[in-house]
Formats: C-alpha cells, sequence, structure tokens
C-alpha cells in the first residue's frame, strides 16, 4: 500500500428499511484508513423502521456523513442521487448489507490508479448470523448455487465483466451517464457493461473481500432471484452480445422440466430423464458441504432449488417493464 495522498472518495450507499444493517455498515466505512479526503453519502428510500433516527444520530456525530433522501426507493436512482450530492474524484458503492473490511477502500483506490482501470470491484462473501440465513450464505457461496462468476470468488486478478460493489473514477461515471434508472435489479452488470462498450476496464480485485448479509428466508431468497432473471432478461434484449452461456442454465433447466412434465403426462418414462439428474446434482452439491447435519443439508438443497428456479422463472415469465 502507498501512503502517498490518494484522489478525494465519496461512499454512496442506498438504503431502505436498512435499521438492522446500517449500524455495522457505517461503522465499517468510517473505520477505513484513507489517505485522502473521505465523505459518506446515504441515499434513503421511504422506510418504515428506524433506519432514519439511526442515520440522525451518525449524522450528529459524524460530520462526513450526509444523508439524501430517495422517494422513488429505486436502488439506481438512490445511487445517481448519492453520486450527484457527493464531491469526491472517486466514487464506491457500499450497499446497507455489506460491511468493507480494514484498508478495502485504500486498496481499491490504489488498484484504480495501478491498472488505469474505471472501476475496481473484488468478492462478495455471503455471511448468514444464524439459522436459514446461514444456509443461503453457504448456498451463495457455492459455484453450484449462484454461478461461476469472478465476484462470487471463483476468478483471478485482471479484466471482468462485472465486479461487487465497484469503486469508479468519477470522471468514468460521467462519461457514460450514471446508473441507468430503469433498471431496479441487474444495474451493476449494465453499468459495467457500458464502461467495457465505451473501451474502458473493469477490473477484478480478489483481496478485496465484503462481507455481504444475503435475504435470511426462502420466500426473500426467491423474490430477489426471481428479478435476478426478469431483469437480465431485459438487458440481454438490449444488450444481446453481453450474453454469457452460464446466464442460460438456470431458464434452460426451468424449459427442461416443463418439457418433462410434458413428456411424463404423454406416458413417456423420459420425462423422469433431468428431474432425476438434477435432483442427482442437487443432492451431490448438498452432500458435498461438510460439517451439516441432515435438516441442514435438507435446507441447503432446497436454497439450490430455489435460487435456479425463481432466476430461471423470471427470465423466462417476467415481463420487465
Amino acid at each position: 500500500m502507498t501512503s502517498a495522498p490518494l484522489p478525494s472518495l465519496s461512499v454512496v450507499i442506498p438504503a431502505l428499511n436498512a435499521a438492522n444493517v446500517i449500524e455495522a455498515c457505517l461503522e465499517a466505512v468510517f473505520a477505513q484508513e484513507y489517505s485522502g479526503p473521505l465523505d459518506v453519502t446515504v441515499a434513503l428510500a421511504p422506510s418504515d423502521d428506524h433506519t432514519q433516527e439511526i442515520l440522525n444520530e451518525w449524522q450528529a456525530k459524524e460530520p462526513r456523513l450526509q444523508v439524501v433522501a430517495n422517494p422513488s426507493g429505486r436502488t439506481p436512482t438512490a445511487l445517481n442521487l448519492a453520486i450527484a450530492a457527493s464531491r469526491g474524484d472517486l466514487v464506491a458503492r457500499v450497499d446497507a448489507q455489506s460491511v468493507l473490511p480494514p484498508g478495502y477502500l485504500q486498496q481499491a483506490a490504489v488498484t484504480l490508479a495501478r491498472t488505469g482501470a474505471a472501476n475496481v470491484g473484488g468478492v462478495q462473501n455471503p455471511v448468514g448470523d444464524e439459522g436459514m440465513q446461514q444456509i443461503i450464505a453457504l448456498a451463495m457461496r457455492s459455484p453450484f448455487g449462484a454461478g461461476p462468476a469472478s465476484f462470487r470468488g471463483h476468478g483471478h486478478k485482471g479484466p471482468v465483466d462485472t465486479v461487487y460493489l465497484g469503486t469508479f473514477t468519477r470522471a468514468a461515471l460521467e462519461a457514460v451517464g450514471g446508473f441507468d434508472e430503469s433498471y431496479i435489479r441487474n444495474q451493476d452488470y449494465e453499468l459495467n457493461w457500458r464502461l467495457r462498450e465505451a473501451g474502458l476496464t473493469v477490473w477484478f480485485d480478489p483481496t478485496l473481500v465484503v462481507d455481504y448479509r444475503p435475504r435470511p428466508t426462502l420466500k426473500k431468497l426467491a423474490s430477489q432471484y426471481f428479478q435476478y432473471g426478469a431483469w437480465k432478461r431485459r438487458m440481454l434484449l438490449k444488450n444481446p452480445r453481453s450474453l454469457r452461456l452460464r446466464q442460460l442454465a438456470a431458464p434452460g433447466l426451468v424449459l427442461a422440466l416443463f418439457g418433462s412434465a410434458i413428456a411424463l403426462a404423454l406416458g413417456s418414462l423420459w420425462g423422469l430423464t433431468v428431474p432425476g439428474v438434477y435432483l442427482f446434482a442437487l443432492l451431490a452439491a448438498s452432500t458435498k458441504q461438510r460439517d451439516l447435519l441432515a435438516p441442514q443439508r435438507w435446507a441447503l438443497l432446497r436454497t439450490f432449488a430455489t435460487m435456479h428456479l425463481s432466476w430461471g422463472w423470471g427470465f423466462l415469465f417476467r415481463l420487465s417493464k
């Protein structure tokens, strides 16, 4: 790490009903040792918990924090509002559910300078407090569950399609027009696609590992992944060259299961092939995880299936407006 002064940096945080996570997020941000000017902007959507009160307390003790309103509640709008209200030459996106490790901002800024990239990001490390959230975090860390993308922790440093969170140069963000506010989900990938289309580099640094608190229930996870699939389809319809074959796995599975159901209804036992193979894969992936009791393995199997089928169903059948 360098001790020379670094460019001014703004942390931007979209927040909605974040009372149970925002304090840990802010504590980690303000604990960063960054050798340059630092300011933090939270864009708060209308919330029915105590997020506003918590932020008021933080503002009273931390002059580098400002809060702006995000009436729409949309994440990309929150990010653009926070970016517009901030002033740093660099902009670090941080989610309210994430906890930055020590040295994260310094490392990201140094890597930006060293590589000349427009955006530098790292690994999303899902962690759960207890119960089902721990199982969901385990599934999200598995390449069988969430796929082999670099930001899932399965890649090497260098140029990539997208990264988790991201620290950008403000000049790059302004050059491509910031986040596309029509994308409720998948706005990170879409922005990184436009950066790369503009001839800029998105750089993956595997040493930037950020803890992330996933959804605590299968119902909320299913809703999240359904939206991921739906908005990925919109992204691909608008930018078909951004397609990666791995993105067709979940919708392909859903279509294959539909075909299997039709075959079985017509009396063909070949309809058992795809469900049987998929069940075997679920069992294999679930039993591969060590130190789990039988009920936890069953929960992990259901979590894998929820992620795959929700993503695929959303991709195929949700009309993204």
